[in-house]
């Protein structure tokens, strides 16, 4: 028995955006969704995202907006890319990020995922996509998925320009951090605290 591997998300032709979900574009079409790369700076590292844009995108026209916070160890051509594709459909502006230290964005050291730098993340969505053309900053919701889901509830408890707030499978990993998964830890947070003010003494 045989097995067909469909590689077209590492096949830069088929697949310029490198997107790896089924139905994703493969290029920008006038009147369709399209896909805009971009790159900004977040406390001197270079973020990459992509922003889509709905179908007869005017810039001149004000669309709601929503930014998008990808699952821990994902990046922006996965789930992220997903829903931002589909709530593009739907006629909003999104923005899928790699989070700093991740992906295709700078920062070293690689694949580091603190709490406090992907809420930094989020607010920086924020910041980049209210100065999108075409976008109503007074409209601006935000989406966390899985990890990204328990970062977003913390950005928007601060950040008051996100009207709307939605997480999908959150996962609040402060909190398995602090307690251990599943409270298994429970017992020994005042042991391990004790352990790190050791060790910065």
């Amino acid at each position: 028995m045989s097995t067909i591997i469909n590689t077209s998300a590492q096949n830069k032709i088929s697949n310029p955006f490198t997107l790896v979900y089924e139905g994703a574009i493969t290029q920008n079409i006038p009147g369709k969704i399209n896909i805009h790369p971009v790159s900004y700076k977040l406390n001197g590292i270079d973020i990459a995202a992509n922003i889509y844009t709905p179908a007869n995108y005017d810039a001149t026209k004000k669309y709601p907006a929503i930014v998008i916070a990808h699952p821990n160890g994902g990046i922006k051509e996965q789930t992220a890319g997903l829903y931002a594709q589909r709530l593009a459909e739907a006629g909003y502006i999104t923005i899928a990020a790699d989070a700093a230290y991740q992906g295709a964005s700078g920062g070293v050291p690689r694949h580091t995922d603190k709490p406090a730098n992907r809420i930094e993340d989020i607010h920086g969505m924020a910041d980049f996509i209210s100065q999108y053309a075409g976008v109503n900053a007074g409209r601006l919701g935000v989406l966390g998925i899985c990890g990204g889901g328990g970062y977003t509830l913390k950005a928007a408890q601060s950040d008051k320009r996100f009207k709307a707030v939605a997480t999908l499978s959150m996962f609040n990993s402060g909190e398995v951090r602090r307690n251990g998964f599943q409270n298994s830890e429970l017992a020994t947070i005042q042991d391990r605290l004790k352990k790190r003010l050791m060790l910065v003494l």
